[in-house]
């Protein structure tokens, strides 16, 4: 429920809407002036704020306005008892979100408003709790990464998805590929309906066949029972097929008409069945080449690649390289139970050299073994393989030089008090960057009272 500060000189006032509002079940703080109120909203959040307008020692409005500089999104609700239109309209041009007369209806109106209030924290609440489980189903979380190649992936993958349109996604092994085809399918419109996926590349050719489309009691030596191919069972819905480029020219042609046609015919049978199915390829092969080489056919090449996407490989997004790690040592951890608090400087450095030719997959392969055998609250240089330390060393370790030591003061000198100045600056511009413009928070990550924050943005106009 709401946490809540009421405001008010009368004691009695105080006691009735403490009572009032803890039986409703929120959290209640009292103040009984304004400079008490203004000490509670230095060091904590609130909901929502009650306060009388006339007090001995500060006017209602007057702490509204602080209010309001402090912490924005806190719902205000000032109360007088000698209503005037001049104070109403005072209140509304500081942001006051409600405006109620003192009588013997006050709880009547203040009910009401502070139930909607705490209706719309726990619809908020509710709804980030939704987007973060949304994204999870979609698989949008599961694909890490904050470069400028995988934001352009993740947009679009919301262009595409809602469309019916065929995709083709390449890139090397492990870089994410089922990831991406399995967010297309959950973004899509065909998300209720089952996503299948198969490997074409694990199959012989007659076997794939029957996995594909299915077969008729009796049409080979085995075939015991009539069988639904995966295009049937896909239907409505979304056939992932991976390693398409390891499929073989007999199959091309069937999977080419299929394609065209809409229709399968399972082997052994007479008749053909319509499917209605998006099909999402993907293959770690140049189809390009394979097509100039006669390996691939190119009508099927433009039936499959309507919208292409293709994937970086993990050593072209380098500077997503710190976020998986953390990513998948937060997952290995919270399995295995182990208290391995992060990575290590000199460990972090190593995996950010490394080229990774098994791209995303061998990274949380690295990580997943780090975690088994880390007996620290930290993953080390001992807990990397091999291979990367080598790695390192053969590539980086010889072009390092000593560092020449840098010089404090510039040739021609500074200005002391204004460096210190600009730099103080910064860092309050960049507190309040990080806490969203709240600036009990803002403080807090400076480790300063809100008072000593609030003196230094004066002293620099902030």
């Amino acid at each position: 429920m709401a946490h809540m500060l009421v405001v008010d000189d009368e004691k009695s006032i105080c006691e009735l809407m403490e009572i009032t509002f803890r039986k409703e079940g929120h959290r209640v703080e009292v103040a009984s002036n304004g400079e008490a109120a203004k000490r509670r909203l230095e060091s904590q959040i609130y909901d929502i704020v009650i306060s009388d307008i006339r007090m001995p020692d500060m006017s209602g409005v007057d702490l509204l306005r602080y209010s309001k500089e402090v912490c924005a999104a806190t719902v205000f609700i000032l109360v007088t008892g000698v209503p005037t239109l001049g104070t109403a309209i005072e209140a509304v041009n500081f942001g006051a979100d409600r405006y109620v007369i003192k009588g013997d209806k006050l709880l009547d109106e203040l009910l009401p408003a502070v139930h909607q209030v705490a209706e719309g924290l726990k619809l908020k609440k509710e709804a980030g709790i939704l987007r973060r489980e949304l994204r999870r189903l979609t698989g949008l979380d599961n694909i890490v990464g904050s470069s400028p190649k995988m934001r352009a992936i993740f947009e679009l993958i919301q262009t595409i998805a809602p469309q019916s349109s065929r995709v083709l996604i390449t890139g090397e092994s492990g870089t994410g590929k089922e990831l991406v085809a399995r967010a297309i399918h959950e973004n899509s419109m065909r998300a209720k309906a089952p996503f299948i996926t198969i490997n074409c590349g694990a199959f012989p050719e007659t076997l794939l066949e029957s996995e594909l489309f299915g077969y008729m009691k009796g049409a080979f030596t085995g075939a015991n029972d009539n069988r639904a191919g995966l295009f049937q069972a896909a239907d409505g819905g979304t056939l992932f097929m991976d390693e398409i480029g390891n499929m073989s020219p007999t199959m091309q042609v069937k999977l080419y008409r299929v394609l065209q046609e809409g229709k399968v015919r399972p082997i052994g049978s007479t008749e053909e069945t319509d499917v209605d199915v998006r099909v999402i390829a993907a293959t770690n092969k140049d189809l390009e080449k394979e097509i100039a080489e006669g390996r691939f056919r190119e009508d099927l090449y433009y039936r499959l690649s309507v919208i292409p996407v293709h994937l970086p490989a993990l050593r072209e997004r380098r500077e997503d390289i710190p976020l998986l790690a953390r990513h998948f040592l937060e997952r290995f951890r919270n399995a295995t139970g182990k208290k391995i608090e992060g990575i290590e400087p000199k460990a972090m450095e190593r995996l950010e050299a490394y080229d990774w030719p098994g791209n995303v997959r061998e990274l949380e392969n690295t990580i997943e073994r780090a975690v088994a055998l880390e007996a620290e609250k930290r993953i080390s240089l001992e807990g990397l393989p091999e291979r990367i330390i080598m790695y390192y060393q053969n590539h980086f370790a010889e072009r390092q030089v000593p560092e020449q030591p840098k010089r404090l003061i510039p040739e021609g000198g500074l200005d002391l008090e204004k460096h210190i100045g600009d730099l103080e600056r910064a860092y309050l511009l960049g507190a309040l960057e990080c806490s969203g413009g709240v600036r009990v928070r803002a403080a807090e990550l400076l480790h300063m009272t809100y008072r000593s924050f609030r003196h230094y943005a004066k002293k620099y106009g902030i």
